[in-house]
Parts: C-alpha cells; structure tokens; sequence
C-alpha cells in the first residue's frame, strides 16, 4: 500500500502485531521522505487504522520516530553484514580479516546510497537528544553497525593487521570518515556523482582510513 493510500481501517489487531504494523508503515514514509515524512497521521493511515491506534503504543511522534530509527538502523546493519557474508574466500585469516573491514564500509556506503530517506532516518537524533539511546538497532547477528565496525577492528588486531596500542578509538575515526562521505553523496556536492564514482570514492576513503589506522 503506498503513502496516502487509505486502506481498511482496523483498529484492532493480534497481539504485537499493531505495534509492528506502524513501525514497518513509518518505515515505507522514511524511504519515500527520510525522518520528517515520518508522522503518526500519516503512519496510521499507510497502516490503515484509526490516528488514535498509535497512542496504544507509541507515546507520541517522538516515540515513534525512534522506533522507526532504530528499525532502519537495523537494516544498515544487515546490509553490512550482507556485504561481509558476500565475500569470496580469502587467502589467509590476515586478507580475510582486512575483506571483512572494508565491506563494513562499502555495505554502510550501499545502503546510504540505495535507500536514503532510511539511511536519514537511521541518524536521526533530535535537539534534546530525547529517545536518543540505540537499543533495537541490530542486525541478524545482534551487532549493531557501530559494534559490526569494532569487531572489525578488532579482527585486523588480531590478525597482525592493526597495532594493538592504536586500536582504542579507532571506530570513531573510521565512522566518521565513512559517514562524512556517505552525507556529502546523498545530501551534499557529491549527489551528483555517477554511481561507479561514487563507488570509486568509497573505496578510496576506506584505503585513506586503513593508512591511517
């Protein structure tokens, strides 16, 4: 059912399933108008229900937006993990360590660039930092993107790849480099870019941040 689609409405469901109904409708909102087309009239009518269902669950927009966030988050994750469970065999546990880093990146740069009203969402984090926690924001694995990156990290660690004194904080610099890029190719100069440019760019930033670590 696309947005602005008035359905049946239902103001019942099975037990859990209204909760999961509105989120999976704030979803289809945010792939089509990022965090802001994410509001509850218009969620409960791409769910079609009633505008006071989501009060059973949610206690506001507030609320409903982080449950939103937290689900595309999710599926930044699973992307990532999709790009790793990809990878062709490796040489050694060193190669296979290094492949598995960099498609933490290139799966984070994929899914910014093939759904960003999700990717919008996934970051969105309001003013006063209300609902701000990352509690549901997993993959299949139960690793979120920032843990998928640490375990990354310290993959190359162990395999010899990356000292052991310059891994503390390492994430944060690799997240930021990668992030940085993924804005600037979604809502920056670089939107316009062919998509086998900006996959070239990707793969630079993740070389000038294997150098750096």
């Amino acid at each position: 059912m696309s947005a602005g689609t008035t359905g049946p409405k239902r103001d019942t469901y099975r037990h859990g399933d209204l909760r999961n109904a509105l989120i999976e409708a704030g979803l289809e909102l945010a792939r089509q108008g990022g965090p802001e087309a994410v509001v509850l009239r218009a969620t409960t009518r791409q769910a079609g229900v009633v505008p006071n269902a989501a009060y059973r669950h949610f206690a506001d927009r507030g609320a409903l937006l982080h449950a939103v966030s937290q689900a595309a988050m999710a599926r930044v994750a699973r992307t990532m993990e999709a790009e790793q469970a990809a990878l062709p065999p490796a040489a050694d546990e060193a190669a296979a360590a290094r492949a598995r880093f960099r498609a933490v990146g290139t799966g984070y740069l994929r899914f910014a660039q093939e759904e960003p009203g999700l990717f919008r969402a996934a970051f969105h984090v309001p003013g006063d930092m209300t609902h701000a926690a990352a509690d549901t924001a997993a993959g299949t694995g139960g690793k979120t993107p920032f843990e998928l990156l640490g375990a990354a990290l310290d993959d190359l660690v162990e395999a010899g790849l990356l000292p052991a004194d310059r891994r503390p904080g390492a994430e944060f610099l690799a997240w930021s480099a990668v992030h940085g890029l993924a804005v600037l190719l979604i809502d920056g100069p670089l939107r316009g870019l062919h998509p086998s440019q900006a996959h070239d760019a990707g793969q630079h930033v993740i070389d000038m941040i294997e150098r750096g670590i």
